[in-house]
């Protein structure tokens, strides 16, 4: 069954029962000469600025988005990206799409102007959902991007090449459109990136959708009681889909614009979270906010609080040892995924398996899993290989791009990218990335484009870009630098050339001396790794 169904059921079942609350803790202060009694949470440390809907005006919301579109032409098979950062029109507004039969297409809100432009064509998309956060980016290339295609804008103040989303709704029918769709037409495509830096489309059906959603109810146990904090960005599959399992269970959520410990985990005493899915740095974070004694475990309300989950990078076993200690009945769970197999939880440690943190885990609910070596053949137990999945998430293929996909899907199994080993007992464990991608703070950091970028310094003959171990971020960026004969090149110089890149791209280290490369041209970046990385990340586990 398609997930929009899901919907449809709490709408009847539960229609006037909180689905979705807001908090933009940022907006506080700009709004609270403004504020009604009945937006807030009483707090004497904060008041976030908080909106609501039920599942009744959540459905009601995606409809009207859904007879807009048929009413402007959109049709099954058509593409509607999104480019938001949260907030409480996100979701309607993708479910809006689903209802359609168009196949939804987030983008990641940290592309820059070129890189929306080019997978608004990659993706072949016909309509394009924006928030104000992006208008500059959208501006630049407005022309373009509007040949043949809708701009909608989300918010207020529409510029001029856009229309207005919420005039556009205002008069559409909230009853649903009735089209025909099932498991197998394709529902969404997600953007994915290998060492070239450029973007994949991964085309999923709607099978892939219901698939995510059901696993993730099923592995975390969510109940109609719970309430899931989710703060990574929805854009993202992992965001997402770790919240349909909410939208299975039929129960809340609280979709929260901010990381600091402290609002963490009042929003968690305040809500009454029960589910909260963290990334490492967020959770290394309150760790150390509780270790200085800026926070006080204390002074909230964290006794509901029962599964702590972590995904998007490895996660160090001494983290969870730390979070243990003040945490002690927490049920802890981490994923593995990719884009391609629909997000995480394709592995999955498993919410019994604490003993067992370290292992990425065994094969998610409905999913098989192998390590083969470069024939395809399966590993011996215990031997390092590429871990293949096979299972009812995995993509349909790389939208346009036959050659990729036939390299990546081979006889229905997903060939992961990633070496990995299995246990005696059967858990698996990472070993290293095949790929070059850098994982920081759960952000994808492509080192060819950062590579490029230096390259343009006239000072510089050579680089290569490489992840080094972090203990907050997990990796963080560093920047090789060969320079050229007869010339000195500084660090400080180095800081402000990369001041053009967004900040998450800029090195946060940069290192200089001569560049590996091997007979054939290539940069030995696995030599590199071995001098620069593996030592430190020995280093800091071992001072953890």
């Amino acid at each position: 069954m398609p997930v929009m169904e899901y919907l449809e059921r709490n709408a009847k079942l539960y229609g006037d029962e909180v689905a979705l609350i807001e908090l933009n803790p940022s907006e506080a202060d700009s709004r609270r000469k403004t504020w009604k009694e009945s937006d807030l949470i009483e707090s004497s440390r904060f008041e976030p600025y908080r909106r609501v809907i039920t599942w009744g005006v959540f459905n009601e919301k995606a409809n009207r988005f859904a007879n807009m579109l048929m009413g402007r032409g959109v049709k099954k098979g058509d593409k509607v990206a999104i480019i938001m950062y949260n907030c409480l029109e996100w979701l309607p507004i993708y479910f809006g799409v689903l209802k359609t039969g168009a196949i939804a297409v987030p983008f990641n809100f940290r592309y820059d102007a070129e890189e929306i432009l080019y997978c608004a064509e990659l993706a072949e998309v016909d309509v394009i959902v924006f928030g104000p956060e992006f208008i500059g980016r959208i501006e630049t290339n407005a022309e373009r991007l509007s040949k043949g295609r809708l701009l909608i804008y989300v918010g207020n103040n529409c510029p001029s090449f856009a229309e207005s989303y919420h005039e556009l709704v205002a008069d559409c029918s909230s009853v649903g459109p009735i089209v025909d769709i099932t498991d197998e037409d394709y529902g969404a495509i997600y953007f994915s990136s290998g060492t070239t830096g450029f973007p994949k489309a991964i085309l999923h059906k709607h099978l892939s959708l219901t698939q995510a959603a059901q696993m993730e109810q099923k592995h975390h146990e969510t109940g109609r009681n719970d309430t899931f904090l989710c703060i990574p960005p929805l854009y993202h599959t992992g965001a997402k889909f770790h919240w349909m399992g909410s939208l299975v269970a039929g129960s809340k959520a609280v979709l929260l614009k901010g990381t600091k410990p402290e609002t963490i985990l009042q929003t968690v005493s305040q809500e009454k979270c029960t589910i909260v899915w963290l990334l490492v740095p967020w959770a290394q974070d309150i760790l150390d906010a509780l270790d200085r004694g800026d926070i006080k475990k204390e002074d909230y309300d964290l006794d509901q609080w029962r599964l702590m989950h972590i995904g998007a990078q490895p996660v160090p076993p001494s983290l969870i040892k730390r979070w243990k200690a003040y945490f002690p009945n927490h049920q802890y769970d981490t994923n593995y995924g990719l884009s391609e197999s629909t997000g995480p939880g394709c592995v999955h440690l498993g919410m019994e398996n604490i003993h067992k943190v370290g292992a990425i885990g065994v094969p998610g609910y409905r999913w098989q899993c192998r390590i083969v070596d470069e024939n395809g053949a399966e590993v011996k137990r215990g031997d390092v290989g590429e871990l293949i999945v096979k299972g009812p998430g995995v993509m349909t293929c790389y939208y346009n791009n036959p050659e990729a996909t036939a390299e990546t899907i081979k006889d229905g199994w997903l060939y992961t990218g990633d070496m990995a080993i299995q246990d005696e007992d059967g858990f698996y464990f990472l070993v290293d990335r095949k790929k070059d991608v850098i994982v920081s703070g759960g952000e994808n950091i492509y080192p060819v484009q950062i590579e490029d970028f230096l390259r343009k310094h006239d000072k510089i003959k050579d680089v290569a870009v490489i992840g080094l171990a972090d203990h907050r971020l997990g990796e963080k960026t560093a920047a090789i630098i060969e320079t050229k004969e007869g010339m000195e090149l500084t660090r400080e110089e180095v800081e402000e050339f990369c001041m053009e890149l967004p900040r998450y791209k800029r090195p946060k280290e940069i290192i200089f001396t001569e560049i590996p490369r091997n007979a054939t041209g290539k940069i030995e970046k696995p030599k590199l790794r071995k001098m620069y990385g593996a030592d430190r990340l020995v280093q800091q586990e071992n001072m953890s």
